[in-house]
């Protein structure tokens, strides 16, 4: 009998996705739009692919882990002669907020529009996530005395060693990178934008949010991420516009409304100022309007709303 290729753990409560470890030999699991309400984390191992992640696309070459939060849209497209493994964990099974203090991913691996989702890693570093998986697995699918207790350790040894290579990776001539005030501040910005940017749009919000002044706010934002912070919350709000364009049925209206945006045509020029495209033309161009139809996608909800 061959050795299985999927692990998955359920919920004994509601019976949904807890854990599921799977390997993959082909992109026929990622040749279409993901949306997924859990997340997702490849070890990508061979081949050659094209990755797309919030509208941004990056050329794959194994070893990668490709790291993507919950309704976080991506693909593999181009894809030549690719294998790997996937994690999939459930935010109910494991709550990155939860456990930052311990982890410290949220904002290195997930939950980081700032950055590429991917982190490079040799061939031996590869094998050693393939053995944590490995660990992992009869875990998945053996009942025994403090199971989700185990599998819980070893991701997060699979975390904190992953988050620790990403931050590694992160260009030690920035001169944010190596003063640990400033990013620390940087980091407590983009949690602040990422909970806020639906009903705060402006720079001197964030300032007095993290009881700094806008000058000096502004000057440490632009060293660290070269853009200004202004353009940091604008791209924030074009990222979720463009994924409810692309993915959901709602009006224009609805979504700007949704994003803040009391007057639809003042919604309309912001986005066409930001996006070089109306609205409009961007989702009869690039969207389909059918988000509600993609596997493992769901209308926006009020849990969506609380990832993003």
């Amino acid at each position: 009998m061959p050795a299985p290729t999927t692990f998955t753990l359920t919920s004994p409560h509601n019976g949904q996705l807890s854990l599921k470890i799977f390997s993959f030999n082909d992109n026929s699991h990622f040749d279409h739009l993901q949306r997924l309400n859990y997340y997702s984390v490849i070890l990508f191992t061979g081949g050659r692919a094209r990755l797309s992640a919030d509208f941004t696309q990056y050329d794959l070459q194994g070893p990668n882990l490709l790291f993507f939060a919950p309704y976080q849209p991506f693909m593999l497209s181009s894809a030549v002669d690719i294998c790997g493994v996937t994690l999939n964990f459930h935010p109910d099974f494991f709550c990155i907020h939860q456990h930052q203090r311990e982890v410290a991913c949220n904002g290195v691996l997930f939950n980081n529009i700032y950055q590429s989702p991917i982190v490079a890693l040799s061939r031996e570093e590869e094998n050693e996530f393939q053995a944590i998986i490995e660990q992992m697995k009869p875990g998945v699918i053996q009942p025994g005395l403090g199971r989700n207790e185990l599998l819980i350790a070893y991701l997060k040894i699979f975390l904190i060693r992953a988050s620790r290579l990403k931050l590694e990776q992160v260009p030690a001539s920035s001169p944010a990178a190596a003063d640990n005030r400033k990013t620390e501040l940087m980091q407590n910005l983009r949690d602040a934008i990422e909970s806020h940017y639906r009903t705060k749009h402006a720079a001197s919000d964030y300032a007095e949010m993290l009881h700094i002044s806008p000058k000096v706010l502004g000057r440490v934002t632009k060293a660290y991420f070269n853009k200004t912070l202004t353009s940091l919350i604008s791209e924030r709000i074009i990222i979720e516009a463009k994924r409810e364009l692309y993915l959901s049925s709602r009006t224009v209206k609805e979504i700007g409304y949704a994003l803040g945006f009391e007057d639809e045509y003042y919604f309309s020029r912001f986005f066409k100022i930001n996006a070089d495209v109306s609205p409009h033309t961007f989702r009869e161009t690039v969207g389909f309007a059918r988000g509600e139809d993609l596997p493992g996608a769901s209308p926006t909800s009020n849990y969506e709303r609380q990832v993003y």
